[in-house]
């Protein structure tokens, strides 16, 4: 069992807490909340394998968003992944409300490099220091990709508006 400052965590209590994070995270990976799912699996049975000691709240959090991040990563480029077609595409995402869903696109659209950066500052609102710990990349580069990233948005959206 994973241990929080020596205190061990149940199953339930760090689905509880951390569930939806992980979750959310893995649907932003895959682009599929069925394979988000498959993928928030994999990182909770790693973490209860793996039986971690954290030293805070903070330690778990970013373990749980890197492990997730790295599954994502996996999971795209695996030979499950290359040799499988949807049944109809798109049949499993949700659509999105009308007034974001260009927005939601073309935050997917954007590479993994750009995308984690953005969803974990905008959506997640970690700061850029927290950023570089979790993805493992410098403070500065993850300024820049966000830079980048803001910069590839507004003219994917300014097409669209336009």
């Amino acid at each position: 069992m994973p241990t929080l400052n020596g205190v061990p965590l149940s199953c339930e209590e760090i689905l509880d807490r951390y569930g939806a994070l992980v979750y959310r995270l893995a649907v932003q990976g895959t682009g599929s909340p069925v394979d988000g799912e498959d993928v928030a699996q994999e990182v909770f049975v790693s973490l209860i394998q793996s039986d971690p000691r954290f030293t805070d709240e903070l330690h778990l959090r970013a373990w749980l968003v890197r492990a997730t991040a790295n599954r994502c990563r996996s999971w795209g480029t695996s030979a499950w992944r290359r040799h499988t077609v949807p049944l109809e595409p798109g049949w499993d995402a949700p659509a999105p409300a009308a007034a974001e869903s260009g927005v939601l696109e073309a935050v997917a659209a954007l590479p993994a490099k750009y995308r984690w950066p953005v969803y974990l500052h905008y959506i997640e609102g970690y700061t850029a220091e927290e950023i570089g710990t979790i993805l493992r990349c410098p403070r500065n580069t993850v300024l820049s990709r966000l830079q980048r990233a803001r910069k590839k948005l507004k003219d994917a959206l300014k097409e669209e508006w336009t």
